[in-house]
């Protein structure tokens, strides 16, 4: 063979092989490129909902869904971050976060503030917690009893005042506090008799104080049900980011997925009260 055919093959050969290296790396490059990274601000301090400070891996019933949504969404990188309560929705606005979960409710200001995908992550059962002998069932068995003081302007708070205010004929009294007494040490003042009821979200793991602190304590069923949504920073890039959210919460909720990680977390199935 001649040696000017053998040198134009071996040419042709490294020439062929450098463009196929060269569209590999052009392949992966792409792809790489594809894949956006996704801040997410989760409760830092409410389990079993949502908790992890700064520097730990955030544990939960709202992470662990994250994690099941971003399987579903391949093109994106969830990077969940712990953040306290105030610091979620600022960070959000601000756009240091793109995304939020933390048992939001939808109202008018976030849903002009914020993308909020139409399918829930969850609900918040609103329950009461009273001694078991105590017959307090509901919102009307509260007039005259001693309940325990709630954060100003909270949840709780909010609940009670527009029920009483539907409700003029009984009154009910309750107090605001920005004690920040946490809701094991709530629940024992229930116990000992120095208020006589509770009320809170079900999600915030007070059944397990209960078992595991042998409580005479006893919860209601639902006295208010709220829907619970991730939020998401108001921008056009992330319009179809808040639309494959959606898309995946409706297929988690389909196939079980919510209901099981609620019974693991909760001990309950919430899905069942998902408006």
């Amino acid at each position: 063979m001649p040696a000017n055919n053998t040198t134009f093959r071996r040419r042709l050969s490294l020439s062929v092989l450098g463009t196929v290296a060269i569209a590999v790396s052009a392949m992966s490059t792409g792809y790489a490129e594809t894949v956006r990274t996704i801040k997410i601000a989760t409760a830092a301090e409410s389990k079993p909902l949502s908790w992890g400070a700064i520097g730990v891996e955030p544990q939960g019933y709202e992470p662990d869904l994250l994690r099941a949504i971003n399987a579903k969404l391949p093109q994106y990188k969830f990077v969940l971050e712990g953040a306290a309560d105030i610091a979620q929705e600022t960070g959000l606005a601000t756009g240091k976060y793109d995304m939020a979960t933390g048992g939001f409710y939808i109202a008018p200001a976030r849903s002009k503030q914020f993308l909020i995908p139409a399918t829930p992550m969850g609900a918040s059962l609103m329950k009461i917690y009273s001694r078991k002998d105590s017959n307090l069932n509901d919102i009307k068995s509260l007039v005259g009893k001693k309940i325990v003081p709630v954060t100003a302007g909270g949840g709780v708070y909010k609940f009670v005042n527009q029920w009483q205010q539907e409700n003029p004929d009984y009154k009910v009294t309750i107090t605001a506090s920005s004690a920040g007494v946490p809701y094991p040490d709530r629940l024992k003042e229930v116990q000992s008799g120095k208020y006589d009821a509770l009320i809170l979200p079900s999600n915030l793991g007070e059944q397990t104080v209960i078992d595991n602190q042998k409580l005479n304590i006893q919860a209601s069923e639902p006295v208010s049900i709220n829907n619970t949504y991730v939020l998401i920073h108001r921008s056009d890039e992330n319009q179809p980011l808040a639309d494959d959210v959606n898309k995946a919460l409706k297929e988690l909720k389909a196939d079980g997925t919510m209901d099981k990680l609620s019974q693991k977390w909760f001990g309950e199935d919430v899905v069942q009260y998902m408006k």
